[in-house]
């Protein structure tokens, strides 16, 4: 299945979890250990640059977390990210460089490259941004199936059993997602795609693509 890999998806380079993603072939199979790698790598933080307010949670001094945001462990937030009023980190959260997590957006068992913005009322649950990636307001990650069986990947001529439960989206390098879309579980979105505003997504979506309303899929055209 094409476009589904992690080589496909992401450029390894923006974000902390590089060693640890390279381990894996696919994005979902990294999803069952974040919350070890996230321990094993805070520990490795240096003092003078991360400040460690309770156990295993590590914030960078030049990031800025507002008061009312709840941040549990494991953590770590990157350099130059903003943490805004009402955002809730459950916990098992990677949060890169310079990234948004914006007010009433919860995240839980995810890795957040470098420069990702999830700004305004959005739900990112056992998920993988890609760099630069953005989730418009009140757009959400579905993680679980309403009949509870493991997330199957599906493209339009292939399925990919992953045998896991909880899968919400794996989204590529500068993916746009518009306001208040669902992706439902095991959506994968390729590099440099858009998603309309208040589309409904399943399954695999190509790199260079617009996902439009009613989920007609086109491709983006160069000039």
């Amino acid at each position: 299945m094409d476009n589904v890999k992690i080589s496909d998806l992401y450029d390894l380079s923006h974000t902390a979890a590089k060693d640890y993603l390279s381990k894996f072939t696919y994005p979902w199979e990294a999803l069952k250990g974040i919350s070890s790698f996230i321990i094993e790598l805070g520990n490795t933080l240096s003092s003078d640059e991360y400040d460690n307010p309770s156990e295993n949670v590590w914030i960078h001094k030049s990031a800025k977390v507002f008061p009312t945001a709840y941040l549990g462990a494991p953590c770590i937030i990157g350099a130059g990210t903003e943490v805004r009023h009402g955002a809730f980190i459950r916990g098992s959260a990677l949060v890169g460089e310079n990234c948004v997590v914006g007010n009433s957006v919860e995240l839980k068992n995810v890795i957040l490259f470098d420069n990702v913005q999830t700004p305004h009322y959005n739900y990112v649950g056992d998920s993988i941004l890609g760099y630069k990636s953005h989730m418009g307001a009140g757009s959400i990650t579905s993680n679980v199936k309403s009949d509870k069986t493991n997330v199957v990947i599906k493209s339009s001529d292939e399925q990919l059993e992953t045998g896991i439960k909880k899968i919400g989206a794996m989204l590529g390098d500068f993916v746009e997602v518009g306001c208040n879309s669902v992706l439902n579980p095991g959506t994968i979105i390729g590099r440099n795609s858009n998603i309309y505003p208040t589309s409904c997504v399943r399954g695999v979506i190509p790199s260079e693509s617009i996902y439009k309303t009613g989920g007609t899929i086109v491709h983006k055209s160069r000039s």
